[in-house]
């Protein structure tokens, strides 16, 4: 395998019957789409310029222009829905999943877009660009924030983007909304077992959310919540219920993170729409869940 091919004739096999065959309606077809999703990932993976890509893989425009429509159409979203529902239907998801973000640094060639400021959204939609385009000013100057959440073993179910400053407690209901995970009878699997997350996602109302859906909330709680609950007496309820040892498995999202900031134009941003900078961060997830059901197989 060559230093521009990452994907195996395994990989490629789970994801080719799934992705587009023309430019367009009425478009010629692709000759070589496995090299189209190979100059995507060689992008990503060095974070050059799409100028600069090697001309093994053709011209730059064609490669930029089907990331843009894939990432538009959401390609990569549905491909992970296919891969993940066959990871479920084989027992290869652990459903105590984790939650967290990361931090990616936006480049200056990415924030000369216009934007509205003032408030945050997130960019779970494909379809719909976000008004501020996940850019937010944090202590170290404009950034995007990555939000997943992983399943047991760290590979990722459900990925948003939003502004650098924005609060990580605020996008745990969100993530968990989109949890969807196809069955072959049934409706989709939506509720997992249990949540590891950090003290930051310790608030009523993220624990009320997992107890009344049933789903064990494995969350250590803050010493700010804890001297305030004891200040109350017994006005302030029982102590939150916590498994140090089960929060040990949280570290798979760290470990997760540490992996997905090896490809440089993810660990910096380099892109100006939402839109196309999630659709990399998603197809680095297919090249995991490919990964993982190839090795299986």
């Amino acid at each position: 395998m060559s230093r521009f091919q990452l994907l195996s004739d395994a990989q490629w096999s789970l994801i080719e019957p799934m992705l587009p065959k023309r430019t367009g309606r009425r478009g010629r077809p692709f000759s070589d789409a496995r090299t189209m999703v190979e100059a995507i990932i060689y992008r990503y993976r060095t974070g050059i310029a799409w100028r600069d890509l090697p001309e093994v893989f053709g011209s730059w425009q064609t490669v930029w222009t089907w990331h843009h429509r894939m990432a538009s159409e959401g390609t990569w979203d549905k491909v992970v829905a296919k891969l993940t529902a066959d990871a479920d239907a084989r027992g290869l998801v652990d459903w105590s999943v984790s939650v967290d973000s990361t931090i990616a640094r936006a480049h200056q060639h990415a924030t000369n877009v216009s934007r509205h400021t003032g408030g945050t959204s997130n960019c779970m939609n494909p379809a719909s660009e976000p008004p501020d385009h996940a850019f937010g000013r944090s202590r170290g100057g404009l950034s995007t924030k990555v939000h997943q959440l992983v399943d047991g073993t760290g590979l990722p179910l459900v990925t948003l983007v939003t502004a650098g400053q924005a609060s990580d407690s605020r996008q745990m209901l969100p993530l968990l909304a989109e949890l969807k995970v196809g069955r072959p009878l049934g409706r989709p699997r939506t509720r997992p077992d249990a949540v590891r997350a950090d003290k930051a996602y310790s608030s009523r109302a993220i624990r009320g959310h997992l107890r009344e859906r049933g789903i064990t909330a494995v969350i250590p709680e803050p010493a700010d919540q804890i001297g305030h609950r004891k200040r109350r007496g017994s006005r302030g309820g029982r102590p939150v219920s916590f498994d140090e040892v089960d929060y040990k498995g949280r570290n798979v999202v760290e470990r997760h993170f540490a992996h997905l900031k090896q490809w440089r134009g993810l660990a910096t941003r380099y892109d100006k729409h939402a839109i196309v900078y999630r659709a990399a961060v998603v197809l680095h997830a297919v090249i995991a869940w490919t990964q993982r059901l190839s090795d299986m197989s």
